[in-house]
């Protein structure tokens, strides 16, 4: 019997792919708690401190083959790079450093987990994509699961005002939108891209944000003038390399890897990673065991991502982990 290579071939670039997104998950979900780290510097500051440090390892790294990456970059690929440099990670850690202080990390981790289902719905109408009607476990899991965590948030809120609550959750809900249209506009761009590879498209978004990044010293020094000693400074420059390094430098390589190897409506299944070890960071920093809502909020996800990759090894599988 002739062993199906296509088939083999199409499983392993799968099983790589969710690799990489869990990969990605848990270095991502460190971000939800440099805000919490470094509590007393504004979400401004903070926003600077990470990408600037992106922008100086993303340069550092590039510095060898900087002149013929250059380029190889068209104009269409720095304007790619600078709207999603400056919505994927700029508006969005601003939005999400203030969601974490004035809501907390619970409820933060709740809006952001209805990623997977915004970002797999967008992903169903792309060529080659599994059809939604298979789709809806999973995504019936997934809102079961974000529901849970939702109702611990309800059941036991953050300490604050409930005006603190309410710009918190706006927050955390422009934060969703904004890594929603990231997500769906990067895994596209490097659907397209034929000329650059996957890390120096990584490491040129670095450059591009903290170049913009910088532009926002000034705003942050008019308006966020609190002083703070040298060993608060300190403080914040490592948070912010921590944070630059293995999640911006390392999880965004991952990730980048993992779009090319996948679908977009698996894709959106993966960011289900970052929400589990967002919450599994925030019981460790909080030095306690999950809440039994909690527990089944994981399970609940968990089964939400088996559930999407079963669905991408039907029938349908083979065509749709093509590259679009």
């Amino acid at each position: 019997m002739i062993p199906d290579t296509a088939g083999l071939h199409a499983s392993r670039r799968t099983m790589l792919g969710i690799a990489c997104g869990m990969g990605a998950g848990a270095l991502w979900g460190l971000v939800f708690l440099a805000p919490a780290l470094a509590h007393d510097f504004s979400p401004l500051q903070l926003t600077i401190g990470r990408y600037v440090f992106y922008g100086l390892f993303s340069a550092a790294i590039m510095a060898p083959r900087w002149r013929r990456t250059i380029a190889q970059a068209t104009r269409s690929d720095w304007l790619a790079l600078g709207w999603l440099g400056l919505c994927g990670n700029i508006f969005y850690y601003i939005l999400l450093s203030g969601a974490v202080q004035l809501g907390g990390i619970a409820m933060t981790s709740l809006v952001i987990g209805f990623l997977p289902v915004a970002v797999t719905l967008v992903g169903s109408r792309d060529h080659g994509a599994v059809p939604l009607v298979r789709l809806w476990p999973s995504l019936l899991l997934s809102v079961a699961g974000v529901l849970c965590i939702g109702w611990q948030a309800v059941a036991a809120p953050a300490a604050g005002s409930a005006g603190r609550q309410l710009i918190g959750l706006a927050c955390a809900g422009g934060a969703l939108l904004s890594w929603v249209v990231f997500a769906v506009g990067n895994s596209r761009a490097l659907n397209r891209l034929d000329h650059i590879g996957v890390h120096d498209w990584n490491l040129l978004m670095g450059i591009v944000t903290g170049s913009l990044s910088l532009l926002l010293v000034p705003w942050s020094l008019a308006f966020d003038g609190e002083p703070h000693a040298m060993l608060d400074w300190a403080r914040l420059a490592g948070v912010s390399m921590g944070v630059a390094l293995l999640a911006s430098i390392l999880g965004n390589l991952l990730w980048n890897r993992m779009s090319r190897l996948l679908p977009l409506t698996l894709v959106g299944q993966m960011i289900l990673f970052e929400t589990l070890f967002a919450l599994l960071y925030g019981f460790l920093w909080e030095a306690r065991l999950p809440t039994g809502l909690e527990a089944a909020a994981f399970v609940l996800v968990v089964a939400s991502v088996l559930s999407c990759i079963a669905a991408h090894r039907g029938p349908a599988a083979p065509e749709a982990i093509q590259p679009a």
